[in-house]
């Protein structure tokens, strides 16, 4: 989930498409350069320890977009594929 977030801050879409499950992959990402993520916020997290083979994790991601700031909320899935673990799917939350 940091590793993401990094990307996301960052403008890496190559990095943030690796690590999405081929099953729910875009087939590309335009990522807003106008929007900076800023802060990420673990709130939870179930399973992901080193024997299993799915986990949770509910984040805030804190963004500034010009002047103006938000945060985006989310329940993400992952599960390990081939030793590493990838992005299935999530569940938005409240976009404050």
């Amino acid at each position: 989930m940091r590793s993401r977030f990094t990307a996301f801050a960052r403008g890496d879409a190559e990095y943030l498409l690796r690590t999405w499950h081929p099953d729910t992959r875009p087939r590309t990402l335009d990522l807003d350069p106008a929007r900076r993520w800023v802060r990420l916020e673990i709130l939870d997290r179930s399973g992901g320890a080193v024997f299993d083979r799915e986990g949770v994790v509910e984040f805030r991601a804190h963004h500034r977009e010009r002047s103006q700031t938000g945060v985006q909320q989310e329940r993400s899935r992952f599960v390990r594929e081939d030793g590493r673990w990838v992005y299935l799917d999530g569940e938005p939350g409240q976009h404050i």
